[in-house]
């Protein structure tokens, strides 16, 4: 992957100034992420090679697994990321939100949660409304581990537009997590071969 994108922050967004972006990810910057099927909640059906997630209502036959996620419909990625990481999601329906033991509801975790309303992103509780507009159904996200920051961007036509940035410090490998609430809804890994 080597995207060179001029990105504008969206004048309808909470960042009301119009303010140039400029970001180059190398390609070394761009993962394939599996899905880990340890993790995955009885009620999340994996698919295309451990790539996709759809929320069903029959509970899978998945065998019992210490990591495995027994109240929330969420699962993580095999991968643990250390360094730098570009990769991007598309989802259906409705994605992210709730209570503590959720992604972005304490301190060990962060959030975006996505909707045909906009965007809310999440950390220790504290959520930041996003009503970004239009919503995307492909959602692009870096990580950049040294240097402490957690960007998510919405996909459009191949365009980058910045939805929010986290800053802080990781002392531990960062695992992409999802949760997904409704019936139908999923998620899918895109290819970053296809860039």
């Amino acid at each position: 992957l080597h995207c060179s994108e001029t990105l504008y922050k969206d004048s309808n967004s909470l960042f009301s100034l119009l303010n140039l972006y400029s970001v180059v990810f190398s390609p070394s910057d761009s993962c394939e992420l599996t899905l880990d099927t340890n993790t995955a909640h009885r009620n999340l059906k994996l698919s295309e090679k451990n790539r996709k997630v759809t929320y069903v209502r029959e509970d899978q036959p998945y065998p019992d697994h210490p990591d495995r996620f027994d109240f929330w419909s969420q699962l993580l990625c095999r991968n643990g990321l250390t360094g730098r990481c570009y990769w991007e999601v598309e989802w259906r329906g409705e994605v992210g939100d709730s209570n503590d033991c959720v992604f972005g509801r304490n301190d060990h975790s962060w959030s975006l949660s996505c909707s045909a309303g906009g965007y809310s992103a999440c950390h220790s509780n504290r959520l930041t409304s996003i009503p970004t507009t239009p919503v995307s159904n492909r959602v692009g996200v870096y990580v950049d581990c040294p240097a402490g920051t957690l960007s998510f961007y919405r996909v459009s036509s191949d365009t980058l537009i910045h939805i929010h940035t986290f800053n802080t410090t990781f002392t531990e490998p960062l695992y992409p997590g999802f949760i997904i609430w409704l019936s139908g809804s999923s998620v899918s890994l895109c290819s970053m071969k296809q860039r």
